[in-house]
């Protein structure tokens, strides 16, 4: 309901063609499909993901690398998750830039802004979105059940066997330009995905 007033109040409050083009390549983005196809070169505390993926005896948590980084409130978290965005409308979808947050069980281990126009064309087009993670998962780290989370999750998408699944939330706002305005779109965009060691390798 929020969405369709929105796009309702907005279409009332401008005029033009143009402005009218830009509100109804937003609602195509919204009816886009997202998968996220892999996750390249994730590091925690300097310390390549993939060694617990691929080794089931390997605790991250007692690695005096991360010890110290815990000790300093500084754990590191680089990486990159690409972003698949198909359009199944026939309508092209288009926005100007979008907010992001990523989460595992609901705890928000990064967030940022893709401050670039995405365009993906109708009909089944699609477009690859390059999602950089550079941030500090410490306060993450420092919440006993955030870190038990975090490390099921690692563990899950390791063990091809394990019934768990390890599910990767990723929520993005939307934004277009109106004139000379930027306008966000309301609330997120949410996509969820398991993350499986296909993704990982």
């Amino acid at each position: 309901m929020k969405k369709i007033l929105f796009f309702a109040l907005l279409s009332f409050s401008v005029a033009g063609c143009g402005i009218n083009k830009q509100i109804e390549r937003a609602k195509a983005f919204e009816k886009c499909r997202y998968e996220i196809t892999s996750a390249d070169s994730i590091y925690i505390a300097d310390m390549n993901v993939m060694q617990v993926v691929n080794s089931k005896s390997f605790d991250i948590l007692r690695t005096p690398r991360l010890a110290l980084a815990l000790l300093r409130k500084d754990v590191p978290l680089e990486g990159r998750l690409n972003l698949q965005i198909k359009n199944p409308s026939a309508a092209l979808a288009a926005i100007n830039q979008f907010e992001y947050k990523i989460l595992i069980k609901n705890h928000e281990l990064a967030g940022g802004l893709i401050d670039r126009a995405i365009k993906v064309e109708p009909n089944g087009g699609t477009t690859l979105v390059p999602i950089r993670i550079s941030t500090n998962i410490y306060k993450a780290l420092s919440d006993s059940k955030a870190q038990q989370d975090i490390m099921d999750f690692l563990s899950a998408a390791g063990d091809e066997k394990s019934d768990k699944k390890s599910i990767l939330t990723i929520k993005i706002k939307p934004t277009i330009g109106v004139g000379n305005k930027m306008i966000k779109y309301p609330g997120y965009i949410t996509i969820d995905k398991e993350i499986t060691r296909k993704i990982l390798l």
